[in-house]
């Protein structure tokens, strides 16, 4: 199934989206830290392209769901209810559920456990180990690596393990966008500050998103070739 003209074009512009923000990076990072520093805090330009990321997947999980609602059983209706769950979550987390923009005060739990003494988990500190590195940076790298490369090899390689990703609803990265993630990770590495993550959790959620948008296996979440299946069945 071949993706639509507007697919394309949210592909052109969210790529364009990436280099920019790596570029805008790159080079705040060696003509101006203080500049580099404001471009990733809280708040900043990064981390609103971030939740714009996160929150784009969403929709498109939200949007099937909606369109595939009588054309799918219960499992792959909840895989991408679920997906569009853990990107609103994050996208909540990143901007600390709003709580900067309605001046929300932080509870006394988060006073005391939460590093920035904001109202989000990924921030929490658990004896002495801060969840934002655990899970957030590390368990990210790690998680992406197991999707990019693990996924895409039992995919390829046995039809069984095929057929139920396909029928879970899991969108399976294209050639390119795992190669932009990997180009992503290296450039990303190179900016040796430890506010670098910010620029890879941003070019991640949007490369995610564009692997929600337009996967290898587009055409398991076309309800038409579901109908034809079903129609050929009853025959």
């Amino acid at each position: 199934m071949l993706p639509s003209s507007r697919t394309y074009l949210a592909e052109k512009i969210t790529i364009c989206l990436v280099i920019l923000m790596l570029l805008a990076g790159y080079i705040l990072f060696y003509t101006d830290i203080d500049k580099f520093e404001a471009y990733v805090k809280e708040d900043g330009i990064v981390e609103w392209l971030t939740v714009v990321g996160l929150m784009a997947g969403c929709f498109v999980c939200l949007y099937r769901f909606v369109k595939l609602y009588r054309y799918r059983n219960w499992w792959f209706l909840t895989v991408v209810m679920l997906l569009a769950m853990m990107l609103f979550f994050v996208a909540g987390e990143e901007i600390s559920w709003g709580q900067r923009i309605f001046g929300i005060k932080s509870p006394e739990f988060f006073v005391e456990e939460n590093s920035q003494h904001e109202m989000n988990f990924h921030n929490l500190i658990i004896h002495g180990v801060k969840i934002n590195k655990l899970i957030f940076t590390f368990g990210l790298i790690v998680a992406l690596s197991v999707y990019l490369v693990a996924m895409q090899l039992l995919y390829y390689r046995y039809h069984k393990i095929k057929k139920l990703i396909d029928s879970s609803g899991i969108p399976i990265p294209r050639l390119y966008q795992i190669i932009s993630f990997i180009l992503l990770f290296v450039f990303t590495s190179l900016l040796h500050h430890d506010k670098n993550s910010e620029l890879l959790e941003c070019g991640a959620a949007m490369l995610f998103f564009l692997i929600i948008l337009n996967p290898k296996n587009l055409s398991a979440f076309n309800h038409t070739i579901q109908v034809k299946q079903q129609g050929s069945i009853q025959h």
